[in-house]
């Protein structure tokens, strides 16, 4: 963790990351470059950008330098999906992809890996002994696998009921992933926030809202430059640092028109309004 000084005390200060998709069209070591370059803490790798890298040649120890060299940690890396689709032998095959994806993230310093639910499927009775078993593999294996809501998915898409699915997963390893726009764009609220005890919360991704579409029609494109938006994510993150919340935060667009920006601009505007919001 950073530490400040003013003139009284020491004041603790967020540690600064960029999840990859906001620089998506780069390569793997030309984001990590970056990253480093524009000053940030953390960076929040996609597992699929390592696979590349590792299938066209490249080493994970290159990865683990490149990270090393530029003094970045992995807050988590992205991401475990399908755990809750399927059954039977096809379920047995996502688990032995999650060994394999938690096994890759350990490795590469992440204390966490996503895991989101299902797309398409509306029924969650089943979600919480899943993500049970996520958790069980995540120990064998040195990672703890986050639980983060999606809010355009059809199981689950609110706070609250993510937060009922780990309540009920009943390990307490179980934790969420938080992210401003999911937050706004499934309505959910400050009392619903606040009642998620801050060891809960794992990281936190930030980001804005297209401030010509309403909430609920959202989908990932749709995020926009905080401060660009209409979320009101000062008083969140006010809620946030009321509840005692000081780790981890990310930057996280898909947005097309920044991917077609010079990414050093990117990060450097990223960087600027995360440090406004946090720190103003």
């Amino acid at each position: 963790m950073a530490w400040a000084t003013t003139s009284n005390d020491f004041e603790l200060i967020m540690i600064y990351c960029l999840n990859t998709s906001t620089i998506k069209p780069q390569s793997l070591m030309d984001k990590i470059r970056l990253v480093g370059e524009a000053g940030y803490d953390g960076i929040e790798l996609w597992l699929n950008d390592v696979w590349k890298f590792v299938a066209r040649g490249g080493e994970v120890s290159e990865i683990e330098k490149a990270l090393a060299d530029h003094g970045l940690i992995v807050p988590s890396v992205i991401a475990m999906r399908q755990w809750g689709d399927f059954e039977g032998w096809e379920h047995q095959l996502v688990l032995d992809e999650a060994k394999r994806r938690f096994a890759l993230g350990a490795r590469l310093g992440a204390p966490f890996i996503v895991a989101t639910p299902p797309l398409e499927n509306p029924n969650t009775d089943h979600l919480p002994a899943r993500y049970a078993e996520l958790l069980a593999i995540g120990r064998q294996e040195g990672i703890r696998p986050t639980f983060e809501y999606i809010s355009f998915f059809k199981s689950v898409h609110t706070l609250k009921k993510a937060w009922e699915i780990v309540q009920v997963a009943d390990d307490p390893d179980a934790t969420l992933i938080l992210d401003a726009f999911h937050n706004w764009n499934s309505g959910s609220t400050e009392s619903e926030l606040r009642s998620i005890p801050v060891d809960r919360i794992s990281h936190y991704h930030i980001d804005d809202a297209d401030p010509a579409k309403e909430a609920g029609t959202q989908t990932d494109p749709d995020r926009v430059m905080p401060g660009d938006g209409q979320i009101d994510l000062r008083s969140e993150i006010k809620v946030l640092k009321e509840m005692g919340y000081d780790r981890t935060v990310s930057l996280e667009l898909f947005n097309d028109s920044w991917w077609r920006k010079d990414p050093a601009e990117t990060l450097r505007v990223g960087l600027e309004r995360m440090r406004g919001l946090f720190e103003n």
